[in-house]
């Protein structure tokens, strides 16, 4: 298997484009940390956004994961682009020719795009570490560690992510038709969730048991936003007769949940792969 990884590592990386990409991935994941110099001094109003407690623990792991989650797309497109570029270049007739199986070229794609979210995972692991001590008044090992399974929710989020764009890959064979029917996915989710909400009025809340299965939905549920958890949201919604009850635990059927879509993204990439004729 690391013979595998090996393999797809240097396809990347000799590929100029996904090189490109892939390192202003982590560049990016790196400047999170630049949140922490944004400043507004306009006149009587100051306001300095790391004073916000937004890098204090634990609620650092929260949105630094729910940030790190945004940039996903660029390793989508890598992704997709290396599925486009196996069948553009040819690559994948010749690994078959030369006695890779179709399951053992499907496995060394999964095993690369779990290393991506693995990889990115311990990067904003590290980056988060390092804000958090240097920012965060309460440093006391109970506190730091809290709230680390959104660790666990972001690694789970990235690689249900990334099997839909190996499937997508693999299915249109086109990077740029694969990312357009990934928006076009997205955009057919919102309609049918609005609609659901708008619809469904029996249970309070019932179009959410729902739409919590759709796949980038479900994937999206792993880790709500965290605005609304910070003490100066909590306030401001005070003054305005508000009050935020939101659920922002990570919860075990979530994540089953994009487990079981991980798993069916992967099998029907290999189901698709072995009745295409190549």
């Amino acid at each position: 298997m690391l013979r595998l990884l090996n393999i797809e590592f240097i396809k990347l990386w000799n590929n100029r484009s996904s090189k490109i990409l892939i390192l202003a991935y982590f560049i990016l994941l790196t400047s999170i940390a630049l949140i922490a110099a944004i400043k507004f001094d306009i006149g009587p109003v100051k306001f300095h956004l790391a004073d916000q407690g937004i890098f204090d623990f634990p609620y650092i792991w929260h949105f630094n994961t729910y940030v790190a989650g945004t940039l996903k797309f660029f390793l989508a497109i890598v992704i997709v682009s290396m599925m486009a570029n196996e069948y553009s270049n040819k690559t994948i007739k010749q690994n078959l020719i030369d006695g890779l199986s179709k399951k053992e070229f499907i496995a060394s794609k999964f095993v690369t795009v779990s290393a991506f979210a693995l990889i990115s995972t311990l990067f904003v692991f590290i980056i988060t570490l390092i804000l958090g001590l240097s920012f965060s008044d309460n440093t006391e090992a109970y506190h730091v560690f809290s709230d680390t399974e959104y660790l666990l929710a972001f690694f789970v989020k990235l690689v249900g992510f990334f099997s839909i764009c190996l499937f997508l890959g693999i299915l249109v064979k086109r990077s740029a038709f694969a990312l357009g029917f990934l928006f076009v996915w997205y955009i057919i989710e919102k309609i049918a969730y609005g609609l659901l909400r708008w619809e469904i009025t029996a249970t309070e809340h019932s179009w959410e048991n729902i739409t919590r299965f759709f796949p980038l939905e479900s994937m999206s549920n792993l880790i709500k936003e965290p605005a609304t958890r910070l003490g100066a949201a909590k306030e401001l919604a005070k003054q305005v007769g508000e009050e935020f009850s939101f659920d922002y635990a990570v919860h075990w059927y979530e994540i089953a949940i994009v487990l079981v879509w991980t798993a069916l993204f992967i099998y029907w990439s290999y189901i698709l792969l072995k009745k295409r004729d190549l």
